[in-house]
């Protein structure tokens, strides 16, 4: 009875740890920021570019008329980085989550983020020596996902009590997966506090804003992935203790 109450909740805490690293990979919202260096024009390779953009190379915002200038916000992730313009008065993290401006949101591919997405020229001269972490970020979250998805279909296997192996094979899975995940945030944490990040936000418009504000926050979906490292943990060590109960038992 003991063992069965510890794999429903190893189950419950992978289940939800499992979810929030889905979460963390399919939403766009690793990195938050603002800035009031007011209208952005981008020039955006072909291929980088949205559906949105009209098969062009340049997309561009429209001058606002009130003062103080409009804020731009910037919010990405593993998929996409979006960029958009609200009222100066606007909640950076509220604004990206809730407000729905398809005429002036503007997209590109973000498959290599957090470090720097080449925008305009290919390769970029100012990123493209970043490739290698950038590789590794994207490398780290991958394997994290799979690493869960395939600890939690072992576990099914071994589901009720037929083999200690599955048991402990799969919280061996669980455990790698919020390793990686855990690895993956310190690079994120380290690229967020030593990297000139507002350089990063303004990109080619620092040179024309020189003493713009940028403020810059760890997003929902940083969130989630840190939330969802220590359930992982815990469930793949509960289901390696089932896995040794059950082996003493035989």
């Amino acid at each position: 009875m003991r063992v069965g109450a510890a794999a429903l909740s190893g189950g419950i805490f992978g289940a939800v740890g499992t979810l929030c690293f889905l979460l963390a990979f399919g939403t766009d919202y690793w990195l938050v920021a603002s800035d009031n260096c007011g209208p952005f024009t981008w020039s955006i390779h072909p291929t980088m570019a949205d559906e949105k953009g009209v098969n062009g190379t340049e997309l561009e915002e429209e001058p606002a008329t009130a003062l103080p200038p409009p804020l731009t916000l910037h919010h990405e992730g593993f998929f996409w980085r979006c960029v958009f313009q609200v009222e100066p008065t606007a909640h950076a993290v509220v604004a990206t989550l809730f407000t729905n401006q398809p005429q002036s949101k503007v997209c590109i591919h973000g498959y290599l983020f957090p470090l720097p997405v080449t925008v305009g020229q290919v390769p970029h001269p100012n990123y493209d020596t970043t490739a290698v972490f950038r590789g590794f970020w994207t490398l780290l979250i991958i394997l994290g996902l799979v690493s869960a998805l395939t600890g939690g279909f072992v576990l099914l296997c071994g589901v009720p009590f037929r083999s200690h192996r599955f048991y402990r094979l799969g919280g061996i899975f669980l455990i790698v997966a919020a390793c990686l995940f855990l690895f993956m945030l310190l690079l994120y944490v380290l690229w967020m506090e030593v990297v000139d990040v507002k350089r990063y936000v303004l990109q080619e418009r620092s040179e024309d804003c020189p003493d713009a504000q940028v403020s810059v926050l760890y997003g929902l979906s940083f969130m989630a992935a840190a939330a969802g490292v220590p359930l992982e943990l815990l469930s793949g060590l509960v289901f390696m203790l089932v896995g040794y109960v059950l082996r003493s038992r035989k």
